[in-house]
């Protein structure tokens, strides 16, 4: 079957690279804050971001296909391996170019940041490395961390800690205590994104066998773990706001918290799959939102 240009969107899931960004998008506001700021390295910083978010993407629809944890049962946007629309083989083939246009725009990044200091290239290296076996080896491989009840762990690191003070010290190669707050606080949004998709499916996860942590947990476990999430989240970000010199630009993230929380009621209100799935795209752009108007907030204050 020739594949469309439409179908490798449907398998990219464009829906979910504004999340990804929230990060970089956070380490940018933070670097502008303290008069660091440059467009080309947080250019190429998304661009990264944007590659590894559609290599776990891609690496998703393959192993949740080979894995038997998508089947018809499954509730959400079509699938393209298990629906027929991509061979595996192609589907590999796919994630090996992603994963070397996110080598290459890397590395192009980390030259552009730090020239010949080949011990800072290597750290970030490691890093980018890391982050690429971990995007694919979520639900890939003989034992797929993601079917462990390990994703939320993989999720606040790398779209909470790594990335928000990695993109800061991009910027400008230093890093103070207090960037663990919002850096948290990103974190803790991106895996409360997660935890609501993992809700939403936690009986067809069960069947498959993919226990992920809100199977672990149980459903009324699990929301009031959603809850904490964003909780802790709003704390970490107040914290590190009265902990820096009074203004008010940076609270302008607080417009966020309403569909957040809309969302989380939902959760416990609903056990519809299609109301779920709107519940968790609400989750996802309000955690997105969060992050960039407390980024803009950061910038101009």
């Amino acid at each position: 079957m020739t594949n469309t240009f439409s179908v490798w969107l449907l398998a990219a899931r464009l829906r979910t690279l504004p999340l990804a960004c929230s990060s970089i998008l956070l380490g940018s506001g933070l670097a502008a804050s303290r008069g660091a700021f440059d467009g080309g390295i947080m250019a190429l910083s998304l661009l990264t971001a944007i590659l590894l978010q559609i290599l776990s993407n891609l690496a998703n629809d393959y192993g949740d296909a080979v894995s038997g944890a998508d089947n018809g049962e499954r509730i959400g946007p079509q699938r393209a391996v298990v629906s027929g629309l991509i061979t595996r083989h192609q589907m590999c083939v796919a994630m090996g170019l992603t994963a070397l246009a996110a080598v290459v725009s890397g590395l192009a990044l980390l030259i552009s940041v730090f020239g010949d200091a080949w011990l800072h290239i290597l750290a970030f290296v490691l890093l980018g490395g890391a982050a690429i076996v971990a995007a694919i080896t979520y639900t890939v491989g003989k034992t797929p961390y993601g079917y462990r009840g390990f994703g939320d762990i993989s999720v606040f690191l790398f779209f909470g800690l790594l990335g928000v003070l990695g993109s800061y010290y991009l910027f400008t190669q230093t890093l103070e205590w207090d960037l663990l707050l919002p850096a948290t606080a990103c974190g803790l949004l991106a895996t409360a994104v997660l935890n609501i998709n993992n809700v939403r499916d936690i009986e067809t996860d069960a069947a498959s066998g993919k226990i992920t942590l809100a199977v672990r947990l149980g459903r009324s476990r699990a929301i009031a773990y959603h809850w904490a999430l964003l909780g802790a989240a709003l704390l970490a970000t107040i914290v590190f706001l009265l902990l820096q010199p009074l203004d008010l630009w940076p609270w302008i993230f607080l417009p966020a918290l309403k569909p957040l929380t809309d969302a989380a009621r939902t959760l416990r209100l609903s056990q519809d799959g299609e109301v779920l799935t709107g519940a968790l795209k609400k989750t996802a752009i309000s955690a997105f939102l969060y992050s960039l108007l407390l980024s803009l907030g950061l910038a101009l204050s």
